[in-house]
């Protein structure tokens, strides 16, 4: 038995994280969400239809000590039945979007994470362009002033020489 560190430790990680065997409660999860899912296909439809189309001729045409349910008093039995597979249906399939709903509200908080890191990125690189595109205006003005002032420091040597050359 994992000692009450472990457990601690095991239940704080993400269940994609763990390398244990699902739990049965995922297990019966997984199986609700595959029946489910199975419900809602054409050939659960159609099997069904077989199933009671066959059910209601072997009660109507086999011998009568063959017979298990009888037609005279509308087939109980198979109303039985089939009540008992929608009960159990309806149930089954709540607890399948009740965990769709989980899997989509982890997603969509995953999303939204997602957008504002992407935002925040977004201003920062913003936030970097304007700074590179100042700092190359200070350098492009500053390379402006150089020139004028080496132009000026030129045009004031060139004055003294023809002072001095008087």
């Amino acid at each position: 038995m994992a000692s009450r560190d472990d457990r601690t430790f095991t239940r704080g990680r993400s269940p994609l994280l763990q390398d244990e065997a699902p739990r049965p409660k995922d297990r019966f999860g997984r199986a609700t969400e595959w029946i489910a899912r199975a419900m809602g296909t054409p050939w659960f439809l159609i099997i069904l239809t077989v199933f009671c189309a066959l059910w209601m001729a072997w009660n109507t045409l086999a011998p009568v000590e063959w017979r298990f349910d009888s037609a005279a008093i509308g087939f109980t039995a198979l109303t039985l039945l089939l009540s008992l597979q929608a009960s159990y249906a309806a149930p089954l399939i709540l607890l399948a979007q009740n965990r769709q709903d989980d899997r989509d509200r982890v997603a969509l908080e995953n999303d939204r994470q997602l957008a504002e890191r992407t935002l925040a990125d977004t201003e920062y690189l913003a936030r970097e362009i304007v700074s590179l595109r100042l700092t190359l205006e200070a350098m492009e003005k500053t390379i402006i002033d150089r020139d004028a002032l080496r132009d000026e420091l030129k045009h004031a040597l060139e004055e003294l020489d023809e002072e001095r050359s008087r």
